[in-house]
């Protein structure tokens, strides 16, 4: 009998603890949520914006940046119909990105179809664009007028993605 009254008393006290711990725990996921949201992908642009078949396509994105320091060495990874684009596997794009403006920042051109890319059969080519990683920059001169990017810190919250559905001219 008591053993079972033992039993009911470590319930209720691990029920306790995990209802105050829950509350922390979720403050906890908001400051993460919080942080997330000052580096963001704003927009995707492509042009042109219905393409065809064997169409040479331009990429750009906008950023936004809530957060106090620049942000900068960038890294992306770009995604058509689910099939990641190798080119970003091994590149940072040292485009500095400034608080409280508006940054868009040319990523590279992609052909809609190609040999291992075949045109989708719904006529629908999703993009999407992710950043990965990215670090907060000071960026000023020196004495000498020479301009010095100072690493901060890593960005956090990353990765952050958006995506953009064209409908392909047939």
């Amino acid at each position: 009998m008591r053993s079972k009254a033992r039993s009911f008393r470590l319930t209720l006290t691990l029920a306790a603890v995990l209802a105050f711990a829950s509350p922390a725990a979720r403050a906890q996921e908001a400051e993460g949520e919080a942080e997330a949201a000052k580096l963001s992908i704003q927009e995707i642009v492509v042009e042109p914006s219905q393409p065809g078949a064997d169409t040479l396509c331009q990429l750009r994105v906008k950023l936004g940046n809530t957060g106090d320091e620049t942000a900068s060495q960038l890294a992306f990874r770009v995604e058509l119909n689910g099939q990641e684009l190798g080119v970003y596997g091994n590149q940072l794009f040292m485009f500095p990105v400034e608080p409280g403006a508006a940054n868009e920042l040319k990523l590279y051109n992609f052909w809609t179809t190609e040999t291992s890319r075949a045109m989708p059969a719904d006529g629908k080519l999703r993009v999407e664009v992710t950043l990965t990683a990215a670090r907060w920059m000071k960026i000023a001169d020196d004495e000498e007028g020479v301009e010095v990017w100072t690493p901060l810190g890593d960005v956090e919250g990353l990765p952050v993605s958006k995506s953009v559905t064209l409908e392909l001219k047939k």
